[in-house]
């Protein structure tokens, strides 16, 4: 049990937790569907910002970024530089977050996925991968429209034992 939560989600729920959405993240999906593919670490990133940004903020969305760089293969640290800027946002704001009622938690998630999606394409056009197709932004509303989803399943998964 983690210390200073009010759940009982631990280390290894945690580990699970990201390894299966890292897995979701990269595995392959038909082509057609691809731009549709929520963002999933991000989703897990915020929820546990919102959870315990103590133990789960900052930090973990660095190391979850670079995971995902990894994964990906994309530029080193790009996903861990804008993943620790969403979460540093969702920290500061998770009293009020977590106070909306679910639309409008999914609405300020639309808002910090569209700041990640953006700063990912910052960083690609500066580094010379520029992807300027508009189904790259598709990901963003499929993602904040799953939150409400994810948050119950997300709290299903810490309350078991």
């Amino acid at each position: 049990m983690m210390h200073g939560t009010r759940t009982n989600f631990g280390w290894v729920r945690v580990v699970v937790l990201t390894v299966l959405t890292l897995a979701a993240t990269v595995l392959p999906l038909p082509e057609p569907l691809e731009p549709y593919r929520p963002n999933f670490v991000a989703l897990t990133v915020l929820w546990f910002c919102l959870l315990s940004p103590r133990l789960l903020g900052l930090g973990y969305a660095w190391l979850a970024g670079l995971a995902l760089d990894g994964f990906a293969g994309v530029l080193l640290g790009q996903h861990a530089l804008t993943l620790t800027v969403i979460a540093y946002v969702a920290c500061k704001l998770r009293l009020q977050i977590r106070a909306f009622p679910p639309l409008q938690q999914s609405a300020v998630i639309l808002a910090l996925l569209w700041l990640n999606e953006f700063l990912l394409f910052w960083i690609d056009g500066i580094a010379g991968h520029a992807i300027t197709d508009w189904r790259r932004w598709l990901t963003v509303p499929v993602s904040a429209a799953l939150w409400p989803l994810v948050n119950g399943l997300f709290a299903r998964y810490a309350s078991r034992r």
